[in-house]
């Protein structure tokens, strides 16, 4: 193999380490929160006025007050748990408050337990302790959710309402707060209907907004922490058909169709009746939860003493086929034409591609039904695919190889005038047929398909919980291991011994070592670069997802042996144009006449 196609694959190597260390954390970067919500808010306005039943006192109804003030008529003593069950998900509701307190999806498991999309905050003894979720807070995002234990009510077993009355001064009359839960058989989806209703002419606006819809800490399942490759949280939303980031600890009042917070491979997204609603996403760390995923819906104030507003919310896997239903119609609510599969489509120029191998991907799986030999076979497709490319490579580099002592010679006569060699070696290369681009140019036109895969590999859904090798690699989605150490190891801060990345690093210097040349042996710097670089990696793939290393090194294992095939080929090919060249004629000298 040539110097130059051994810099290009070193370069690419390079490339592939700068992004995933440096570019990726660019692109993703920790959302610094802001000191204060309001500071992109509306001026305030006077707050209404709020009265104590008990005791008849007066009190400004300031956010961070408002739910001191708020005391109902008629509280019930304790709190009380209802359990919604279909065939998908397990729902515990609360009484306190109305919210929902546990969401757990049955198909789907982690550490042998039920995935809980609702993370529990932790105590200061350790201890975790059910989070709320969906709370609803009179005012803007700064004020406090209702805590009030509510009225409940059962319609029929899938659905559950929440009621509580609540008083402003002038007013003789309460209003009322009902939260309204429908679930449905086959459906990650759930439906809130929530709705005040208060005497006529009785405008229900605390602060600057009516209220405020909160989901949060925390979207599970559970996570060691957030980074851009292993496991993240992304915040997108729909409006006018585009999906986008959204930037977090600011208010957003543009018109969306939905909204969504994403892991790795699960997401909640919200669906409002319309577009009325102001949004806003916090990261804003929490006692008891250090990493925190909030969303907050904004209801801008009520011209009326009566508002029904009904929102649909998802909470499930994120993979195109669960998603799908809800774009098509083919759903219980009857859910249609919302571009919610955006929330699982990859973004970048690469997404069709990637799009295209998990199309492939699925297919091999079809095949085979297990998805670590479905990725060597698509592995192995993609290398036949490239072949051509490969070929070109290789030829090209005996082709320079070939070449070699005259650009050697021509460097050496021309050394101290740079421009008339360029133009030589322009020269011999237009001379000789050959293009001195032509074994890199298929090395860079790959790099896109490796990225490609790369992702497909870290992300792909169906990857979660596929076991490849039972006892060993029990789940491509995570890094398998051998031996699990008690504690963390000092420095590197391995929790497991794992063989994958040993055999990646084998894989690696066994390609350097078969296709080297004459040239990198004597050359220092390129030795280095052949031998130090897969050490290099070894570190920076350890904690990466099995099917990804497997991918990794069925790669490196093809690519040697269709490189020792090439090599095979072009040797026989070079030996046959030798002896078809014709033979050297020398003539004799002429005698010289005295």
């Amino acid at each position: 193999m040539e110097k130059n196609t051994i810099l290009a694959v070193v370069f690419s190597s390079l490339v592939i380490f700068g992004w995933f260390l440096f570019i990726q954390p660019i692109l993703y970067p920790p959302q610094e929160p802001e000191p204060s919500y309001n500071q992109d808010r509306r001026a305030p306005v006077e707050s209404p006025v709020i009265v104590q039943p008990e005791s008849g006192t007066v009190q400004p109804a300031a956010e961070e007050t408002i739910q001191e003030t708020l005391v109902p008529e008629e509280i019930p003593e304790k709190e009380e748990r209802v359990v919604i069950e279909t065939d998908l998900i397990m729902a515990v509701l609360s009484n306190s408050g109305g919210d929902l307190v546990s969401y757990r999806l049955k198909e789907h498991h982690d550490k042998g337990q039920m995935v809980e999309m609702i993370l529990p905050s932790v105590d200061e003894n350790g201890i975790e302790r059910n989070s709320h979720a969906f709370t609803v807070a009179f005012g803007g995002i700064n004020a406090r959710p209702i805590e009030t234990n509510f009225r409940i009510s059962r319609p029929s077993p899938l659905v559950v309402e929440f009621s509580q009355d609540f008083s402003v001064q002038g007013y003789p009359e309460p209003f009322t707060l009902s939260k309204r839960y429908e679930f449905k058989t086959g459906e990650y989806v759930f439906q809130l209907a929530l709705s005040i209703t208060g005497p006529v002419n009785m405008p229900l606006n605390f602060g600057d907004d009516a209220y405020t819809l909160a989901f949060g800490p925390q979207i599970g399942p559970n996570f060691q922490k957030l980074d851009a490759r292993y496991e993240y949280r992304h915040y997108f939303t729909l409006a006018n058909g585009k999906k986008s980031n959204s930037k977090l600890n600011t208010v957003n009042d543009s018109r969306f169709t939905w909204a969504a917070i994403a892991s790795k491979y699960f997401t909640v997204i919200v669906i409002p009746d319309n577009t009325l609603y102001s949004l806003s996403f916090s990261d804003k760390p929490e006692p008891g939860v250090p990493s925190t995923s909030r969303m907050y819906l904004i209801r801008p104030p009520l011209n009326s003493a009566i508002a029904n507003d009904v929102f649909h919310f998802y909470l499930g896997p994120k993979n195109q086929e669960s998603l799908n239903r809800y774009d098509t119609g083919d759903n219980g609510f009857k859910l249609r034409d919302l571009d919610i599969t955006k929330a699982a489509s990859t973004s970048g120029i690469l997404s069709p591609l990637e799009t295209f191998l998990k199309w492939l991907l699925n297919i091999c799986y079809k095949l085979v039904k297990n998805y670590g030999v479905a990725i060597i076979l698509l592995t192995l497709l993609v290398k036949i695919v490239l072949f051509p490319l490969t070929k070109k490579s290789s030829e090209a580099s005996i082709k320079m190889q070939a070449l070699a002592p005259k650009i050697k010679e021509l460097q050496a006569k021309y050394k101290d005038n740079p421009a008339k060699l360029n133009t030589e070696l322009s020269a011999l290369y237009k001379k000789e047929g050959h293009n001195p681009m032509s074994g890199c140019l298929p090395l860079i036109i790959q790099m896109p398909l490796l990225f490609a895969m790369y992702n497909l590999f870290n992300n792909h859904f169906d990857l979660r919980g596929a076991m490849f090798i039972p006892g060993w690699i029990p789940d491509l989605s995570i890094p398998e291991s051998i031996l699990n150490f008690d504690s963390p190891l000092p420095l590197l801060g391995w929790e497991a011994l794992r063989l994958l990345p040993f055999i990646y690093v084998a894989s690696q210097l066994l390609y350097g070592f078969a296709t080297r040349t004459p040239e990198q042996q004597g050359n220092p710097s390129m030795k280095m670069m052949l031998y130090v670089l897969p050490i290099v990696f070894f570190f920076v793939l350890y904690n990466v997802p099995s099917g990804l290393l497997v991918f990794w090194i069925m790669s490196n294992l093809f690519t040697l042996i269709q490189q020792v095939l090439l090599n095979k080929y072009l040797a026989r090919k070079k030996a046959a144009a030798v002896e078809d060249e014709p033979p050297m004629v020398i003539a004799p000298r002429k005698k010289k006449k005295n």
